[in-house]
């Protein structure tokens, strides 16, 4: 079976998803010890920050593990330097395109692997030079697009030569052995690692998504161009109300709805506001009802998937 551990060099064929203010150099070597890509998010912060992050995983684990570069980020620059000086192998982008930084990375010998959420977005970064894509799909935390993971994943594979690895929705062996049928190598997951041991986003932003149900999550900014999924809360119904509002207008005023969301991630994971603070997961949400260590959930993953091939697709 073709796998994108050919791409990642990884023992498994899991990617770590990006999260901003929760995915750091602890988490990501963690999840590459297990033998997955462990990730650091570099959000919005300042290349220094990305540093001490990148050593800190490094400290940890001699696995590979990549940094995600939110390219909307105005201190992108800064932070793809910081990836070349560190001597970082993997990229994953988001947010943006990564065409100006290509050059560079792939110069310095960093395999980049963007996030894509349509077909032409997929065959664009192929283009570029991208050694992958993740298509991730709006069951999805955080920021989404408009398809679904079933529904866009084929059709990414069909439009482009490189490897794909799906996410959105995906959270245990099911979901990867589905993610392989849809012609995938690989997938990327998020929300099944906030509830690692070793991820340090606040008590209380874990247990909102261990007590999440299944349609506990809802989407926001709608009305701005930029939607969100996260688990529902005061926020969130706060914001629902203030787009209703808006949209009846002639002329919404965006700048309302996006000031509510300033910095109400680092409120839920940093200070564990979890009512007022946006608390970013998927769909997938309902199914996870326990905390474990990254090996736990990795192991407990393939072995699943090994299970569901060997029984059902061979």
């Amino acid at each position: 079976m073709k796998t994108i551990c050919d791409v990642i060099k990884t023992k498994y064929p899991i990617i770590q998803g990006g999260m901003a203010w929760i995915a750091d150099g602890d988490l990501a070597a963690a999840v590459s010890e297990a033998g997955g890509l462990g990730v650091i998010a570099a959000g919005a912060a300042p290349g220094e920050y990305v540093r001490a992050e990148i050593r800190k995983a490094k400290a940890k684990t001699k696995n590979p593990f990549a940094v995600n570069v939110m390219l909307l980020s105005p201190e992108a620059d800064d932070v793809v330097k910081v990836v070349i000086d560190e001597g970082v192998g993997f990229v994953t982008t988001g947010a943006g395109n990564p065409q100006k930084y290509m050059e560079s990375l792939k110069k310095a010998g960093v395999v980049v692997i963007p996030v894509v959420a349509s077909v032409a977005h997929a065959k664009k970064m192929q283009k570029y030079g991208a050694s992958a894509v993740v298509a991730e799909g709006m069951e999805a935390g955080g920021h989404i697009g408009k398809l679904t993971t079933m529904a866009m994943t084929p059709q990414i594979v069909d439009a482009v030569s490189i490897p794909v690895a799906a996410a959105g929705g995906i959270a245990d062996g099911r979901g990867l052995a589905a993610a392989f049928a849809l012609g995938a190598r690989g997938a990327q997951i998020g929300t099944r690692f906030l509830v690692a041991k070793e991820c340090n986003v606040h008590q209380n932003y874990k247990n909102m998504v261990l007590k999440a149900k299944d349609i506990d999550t809802v989407v926001t900014g709608q009305i701005t161009g930029h939607p969100v999924r996260g688990v529902r809360n005061y926020l969130t119904r706060a914001f629902e109300a203030a787009e209703k509002e808006e949209s009846r207008k002639d002329k919404p005023d965006i700048k309302r709805l996006e000031e509510m969301g300033v910095g109400r991630l680092r409120l839920a994971a940093v200070e564990g506001d979890a009512d007022g603070g946006s608390v970013f997961a998927g769909q997938i949400a309902g199914l996870i009802n326990k905390e474990e260590t990254c090996v736990e959930i990795i192991e407990g993953i393939m072995d699943q998937f090994k299970d569901i091939i060997k029984n059902i697709f061979i």
